[in-house]
């Protein structure tokens, strides 16, 4: 599957998980990014990721890695996604994935970013489940087993703190 490809289901995964329990700031981002008006998104995105809200946070990096309203920057991108997916969100925890898999923003490391997919495919349900353990499995098929092991070990461990 071609990254621009990952990249835009990896947005549609992000904009179908926000619920309206989510801030009223949230899901009037997820609108205007949804309508082309990036800026607009991304200046009510970024309140509440500064305050810690994960979903806020895999949208806002979304926008940063791939230069929506914002410069692209990879770095900004992988730190947002980090801190949603520290905080159990399935989407930032398979963007972050993706990253590591492909080296942006950060450097390139195959077992965490099967740990990342890992725990993005055990969080999610539906059809993200399956496409997140798909991109997994896909990753997994470049590691060797005790990579792998090593990926499910760090995946484990991180569900069990």
């Amino acid at each position: 599957m071609a990254y621009w490809a990952l990249a835009a289901f990896g947005f549609a995964a992000v904009v179908a998980a926000a619920t309206p329990a989510r801030s009223d700031t949230v899901i009037q981002g997820k609108a205007a990014f949804t309508r082309g008006n990036y800026q607009r998104a991304a200046r009510l995105l970024a309140p509440p990721a500064s305050a810690g809200n994960p979903r806020a946070q895999a949208m806002l990096g979304f926008m940063y890695e791939h230069g929506f309203g914002v410069p692209q920057a990879y770095d900004v991108a992988a730190d947002l996604y980090c801190r949603s997916a520290e905080r159990g969100d399935p989407s930032g925890q398979y963007l972050l994935g993706l990253m590591y898999d492909k080296g942006h923003g950060v450097e390139r490391d195959e077992v965490l970013a099967y740990k990342w997919l890992d725990l993005a495919a055990a969080g999610a349900s539906g059809r993200d489940r399956e496409n997140y353990m798909k991109l997994r499995d896909a990753v997994a098929s470049k590691m060797t087993v005790n990579q792998v092991r090593e990926g499910q070990r760090q995946a484990l461990n991180w569900r069990q703190r």
